[in-house]
């Protein structure tokens, strides 16, 4: 069982489609707190339903910030996360929740203070295939981030262009971490994969009963792939759907096989960077069981 008092902030990391958000917010309704959020993605105003933003009715339940903030052409870096987490961390009692590995390492670990690169830079980039990024990089930096993950790995090869200096060096030069990992409760939620698979596919058709095309219709004048916020998974395929490059239902098993493969990457993350995390199976745990409420 876990135990959570009203005081402690409350870290709640799992792959996505796995539960966190319900999670988060019965914490919140049993206990209080503000639900924040802690995902990458989720983060833009663009694609509310394709990132599984909280709805109305959520945000109705429990207080909510850090969704939905930040302009879909906007750059959103980890650093900005955590400048604008800081804040988030004192008065109301944090539940801080996401699919988003390296926001709580930065958190809990630090961050390294590493200058933005040219946007010049990041054009060039854009043109070169992962494999050639991946190579110009140092081992350590590998072995630290995703490399499977384009995003990621550009980010490491713009900052060794740009400054000179690895990833890795930069963050062997962290400053001390905002949240110390002892002052948390820290939940990951591992559940089984043929479990979540299938919870990614009836949520992809929700998103598709809910509205999801009707928000790719008014995201496609400004479409842009090299935008944070298109990396949200589905939209591609949706977009690809509306120009009469793919059908809906090949846009639909494009969006279900990338979020089951963007799972299989998180759990790899989660288990290696949280051992010392409680595991939580909400597939076949009830919840009143598995946490217990202190005063």
């Amino acid at each position: 069982m876990i135990a959570i008092s009203p005081t402690t902030p409350v870290l709640i990391a799992g792959p996505t489609a796995s539960g966190k958000s319900a999670l988060a917010l019965h914490i919140a309704r049993s206990q209080g707190g503000v639900v924040v959020n802690a995902d990458a993605l989720q983060v833009y105003d663009g694609w509310r339903i394709l990132t599984a933003r909280p709805d109305d009715s959520e945000l109705a339940q429990a207080e909510h910030a850090l969704y939905g903030h930040v302009p879909y052409n906007a750059p959103y870096s980890t650093g900005h996360w955590l400048r604008d987490v800081a804040p988030l961390l004192v008065g109301k009692r944090p539940i801080i929740v996401g699919g988003t590995g390296l926001n709580f390492m930065a958190l809990i670990q630090g961050l390294a203070d590493i200058p933005s690169t040219p946007p010049a830079l990041r054009t060039t980039g854009n043109d070169i295939p992962l494999s050639t990024l991946l190579q110009q990089l140092d081992d350590p930096t590998k072995s630290r981030i995703d490399i499977n993950n384009r995003m990621r790995v550009q980010r490491a090869w713009e900052v060794l262009q740009a400054t000179g200096r690895s990833m890795a060096d930069w963050q062997d030069d962290t400053p001390p971490p905002l949240l110390q990992p002892t002052d948390a409760v820290r939940i990951t939620l591992d559940v089984p994969v043929d479990w979540l698979n299938d919870r990614i596919s009836q949520r992809f058709d929700q998103m598709l009963e809910q509205g999801a095309i009707a928000e790719a219709t008014a995201m496609l004048p400004t479409w842009d792939p090299s935008h944070q916020s298109s990396k949200a998974i589905g939209a591609p395929a949706l977009i690809a759907h509306l120009r009469g490059d793919m059908t809906l239902s090949a846009a639909r098993d494009a969006a279900i096989i990338a979020s089951r493969q963007y799972a299989k990457r998180q759990r790899t993350w989660f288990r290696s960077k949280h051992a010392d995390w409680a595991k939580l199976d909400v597939s076949s745990t009830d919840l009143s069981t598995a946490i217990a409420f202190t005063p």
